[in-house]
């Protein structure tokens, strides 16, 4: 009998690398890689994980108890919200739905990876847009539309960037594009932006019906491992979601946490205090060697080499002989940049102790 080969479609897509998490021979590292909570999770969460309960049932496929909590929340309407497993999910089901192999859609040249991804793994065509300085640019996204174009994913503020747009920026281009592409807006880092000139996607698009909000639990929250996000649409887009979202893909523990995360405001109080105080310290720290930073924003920094006397692989592999984790943006086509996640106090102060013993040897 002649034995024949199982035949796969071949997908020609990059899969994603994630930042590392361990040092070989290093037993304590701090990991300052992946912009998770500098703080966390709060105490009201821990206290809820004790009254779990069963977890021999299934969760609520739906998570109705959740999306009540956040259209109470963020006042928005039950029925456009989406949870899924972290808001790379809702990505997914969002390139199932929308796209097929003659679409286009548009990133930004240097954005979070999954956009790409999922884009690609859909078929779909992937243009990029090339940003100024680092920043999105909207007339360049612009330049980038044809008849095919279907979605224009961005972060705002970016990943891995940490640049942003204004309100007026956001508001001007969702007017120029055609009002038949759906412009997804990532807010995964809102809740760190102080910046008077910028509103989230939420509080700009909330009765938009062609553009569609990603929102996570993994950041400030502090829940990453748990893997909840939701999203905000369309009525019309959202029932079609649902069609499609894979049943339980959100856990009762995911659930549970982030109901009670959602009511701890005094933690995310104190979880942008504490962002923007270090974040102002690290950028300092950086540019007394003339390491540039971006402008203060997310909760991480863009640190640019091109002016130090040291490379940023160097320097990446000196603060690894430390223990440290910081992001190397190869991955992004990004040269001689690195990414740093601010840290809690502990971690930030042997961050800024371990750049002036680095540089003290130079």
């Amino acid at each position: 009998m002649i034995m024949q080969k199982v035949i796969f479609r071949k997908i020609r897509i990059k899969s994603y690398k994630p930042g590392r998490s361990v040092i070989l021979n290093k037993k304590k590292v701090i990991k300052l890689s992946a912009n998770e909570s500098a703080l966390g999770l709060s105490r009201r969460v821990k206290k809820g994980l004790s009254k779990i309960g069963s977890l021999s049932k299934y969760p609520d496929s739906k998570s109705k108890t959740l999306r009540t909590e956040i259209s109470k929340k963020f006042r928005c309407n039950f029925d456009q919200i989406i949870c899924g497993s972290g808001s790379d999910e809702i990505i997914q089901m969002i390139c199932q739905l929308f796209l097929r192999k003659s679409d286009e859609v548009i990133v930004p040249k240097f954005s979070f990876l999954m956009y790409r991804i999922y884009s690609g793994i859909v078929g779909a065509k992937v243009i990029y847009s090339k940003e100024n300085n680092y920043k999105i640019s909207i007339d360049n996204i612009l330049k980038k539309v044809t008849k095919k174009t279907k979605i224009v994913f961005l972060a705002n503020p970016n990943n891995p960037t940490a640049t942003y747009l204004t309100a007026l920026e956001l508001k001007d281009l969702r007017r120029r594009l055609r009002s038949n592409i759906l412009l997804v807006i990532d807010d995964a880092y809102q809740e760190y932006m102080m910046n008077k000139d910028y509103k989230s996607g939420l509080e700009l698009f909330k009765n938009k019906n062609n553009v569609f909000i990603l929102r996570t639990f993994s950041k400030i929250y502090g829940l990453a491992s748990l893997r909840v996000g939701w999203g905000y649409g369309s009525k019309e887009i959202v029932q079609a979601l649902m069609k499609i979202k894979p049943p339980f893909n959100v856990t009762k523990i995911g659930e549970l946490s982030a109901i009670e995360s959602l009511k701890d405001k005094k933690f995310i109080d104190k979880s942008i205090k504490h962002n923007k105080k270090w974040a102002d310290i690290i950028k300092a720290n950086f540019e007394n060697f003339n390491i540039n930073t971006n402008e203060v924003s997310a909760n991480f920094l863009l640190l640019n080499f091109d002016k130090s006397k040291i490379s940023a692989k160097k320097f990446k592999n000196k603060l690894e002989e430390k223990g440290i984790i910081v992001r190397s943006l190869e991955v992004y086509g990004i040269k001689n940049k690195l990414r740093v996640t601010i840290g809690n106090s502990k971690e930030n102060k042997f961050l800024i102790k371990t750049l002036k013993s680095i540089f003290s040897n130079v």
